[in-house]
């Protein structure tokens, strides 16, 4: 068997155990991930910047007893910091190369991973497709007319198609839990503190983002979670420690668990019949494990909630293209996309006020979340409203693209105070995918399950919510029904090697 074949087939713990076997050598990986990633890049276009010699280099010297030795890894061009590499952000901002490594990258290093490339973004994460002025669409390698998803949709792009088991991923309002519903991968999003972002910031989008990774196993996704989680001493939040490994809930039967099940849209727009099937097969699969179901509303989860939600992140992004523009040190607005541009401009015009009263809705809104789901391990519910898009489907266009042009050209931010228009905004960025927001402002972590493929042979997962700080009931309700469903066998037919 070809390494190339080794690498297509197997998850990041399977690799890792050939390279302390000694049936694989580190270098092999590395340079059949890089010839994967060259051979597939016009097909999906996932990478920012290569980083290959480097990766050739560390392959040669890694300590093949290392948990995670020799596997190849992609870390997202966008929210962590490797020293000397470029970082863009999906922007054609001048690129930040950072004289340190984030916390992170320290903790992706020691385990043995080989970063071989970062992977694309859009622009400052803002968009869940991964399309932008800088570095183009970035393509499913199930079907590569349609979206991996965003904002860490690179990332998914690479390991859904065989280029790196598992990589580096961020979520800030989907995504992780996005891409990897799009592609057939396992995704979580960490509970708020679990682990760091420090040094290069010690909060992000005030709390609401949080790091890990996209992967092809659950046990990846919890040895991994394994090896980089803890708190660092400049960041202002901790999640609760595990009571044991996550690796060890990831082979633990779960138990009987008691489910819920949100079927609503919190924006109150249309779902399509294929997002309400995987969710039907995500409630078959945990009834053939033995759990128990209950059908639930969120009433107060609605539009007022998301339109918090989106004030609140406009004004990071009004604060980040300030400190973009004292880092360049001059204007960066010709510089960013339109969308972007008019997003800060709102952002700035949102007063200090309104948002810290936003917050504490935002928060009091969670708190009654919390509670009242507390009685359940875990609540399922979509992820996106619809099958992975057409590449530019969420691309403005008539009318809309002539009002957001209109009102970037003429500096009319300010008519997005109006309630209807900026809900009419508001419901054109997010109809795609109206739940994962949620769990950012809570907090609580979230798993992304690939469970169904539509007619069309795309991917389309669902999400399972958990109590804060409880990713371990998450990775072991994830684990059983990976193996109920068998989807670890699935693989994107892009350029199946011999």
């Amino acid at each position: 068997m070809s390494v190339e074949r080794v690498l297509w087939e197997h998850d990041a713990t399977g690799l890792a155990s050939l390279v302390r076997k000694g049936e694989i050598a580190p270098q092999e990986l590395v340079d059949a991930a890089i010839a994967r990633a060259e051979a597939t890049r016009p097909d999906i276009n996932a990478i920012a910047e290569p980083l290959y010699e480097a990766a050739r280099t560390r392959a040669k010297t890694i300590d093949r007893k290392l948990p995670l030795a020799g596997v190849p890894f992609a870390l997202k061009d966008l929210g962590i910091a490797m020293k000397g590499v470029p970082t863009h952000g999906g922007s054609r901002i001048p690129a930040f190369v950072a004289d340190f490594d984030s916390v992170m990258t320290e903790r992706h290093l020691a385990a043995g991973l080989v970063p071989i490339a970062t992977s694309t973004s859009p622009e400052h994460g803002l968009r869940l497709m991964t399309e932008s002025a800088a570095f183009g669409i970035t393509r499913n390698p199930w079907n590569t007319a349609h979206t991996s998803g965003g904002s860490s949709g690179g990332a998914a792009a690479l390991v859904a198609a065989g280029v790196v088991p598992v990589a580096h991923a961020s979520d800030g309002g989907g995504s992780i839990r996005v891409p990897a519903a799009c592609t057939g991968l396992v995704g979580l999003k960490t509970s708020r503190g679990r682990v760091p972002l420090s040094p290069l910031v010690t909060e992000s989008w005030y709390g609401l983002v949080v790091d890990h990774a996209v992967a092809r196993s659950v046990r990846d996704s919890a040895l991994l979670l394994d090896l980089t989680h803890g708190p660092d001493p400049l960041s202002p939040y901790a999640a609760r420690p595990p009571r044991g490994t996550f690796a060890a809930a990831a082979v633990r039967d779960p138990g009987k668990l008691k489910l819920a099940v949100y079927r609503k849209s919190p924006l109150g727009l249309p779902i399509s019949a294929e997002t309400l099937t995987a969710l039907d097969t995500a409630v078959a699969l945990a009834r053939e494990g033995g759990h128990t179901i209950e059908e639930i509303d969120l009433p107060y989860i609605g539009r007022d909630f998301i339109a918090d939600f989106a004030r609140t992140v406009a004004a990071a992004v009004a604060g980040a293209m300030r400190i973009e523009v004292l880092r360049v040190g001059r204007s960066v607005s010709g510089d960013v996309e339109r969308a972007t541009r008019l997003m800060s401009r709102f952002g700035e015009i949102v007063s200090a006020g309104e948002i810290y009263a936003g917050l504490q809705r935002l928060h009091a809104t969670s708190r009654r979340l919390i509670t009242e789901t507390a009685p359940y391990d875990a609540v399922l519910m979509p992820v996106i409203a619809h099958p992975p898009l057409a590449c530019g489907a969420m691309d403005p266009k008539g009318a809309d693209a002539f009002i957001e042009d209109v009102l970037d050209r003429l500096r009319l931010a300010r008519l997005l105070k109006f309630k209807p228009l900026f809900g009419q905004l508001m419901d054109k960025s997010l109809w795609f995918t109206h739940w994962p927001a949620i769990q950012n402002v809570s907090g609580q972590p979230s798993i992304a399950l690939p469970v169904h493929v539509t007619d069309a042979g795309l991917p389309l997962g669902i999400q399972a919510a958990g109590r804060p700080g409880d990713e371990e009931t998450l990775l072991s309700f994830a684990a059983q029904m990976e193996k109920i469903s068998g989807w670890q066998a699935r693989r994107a037919p892009l350029r199946m090697p011999a």
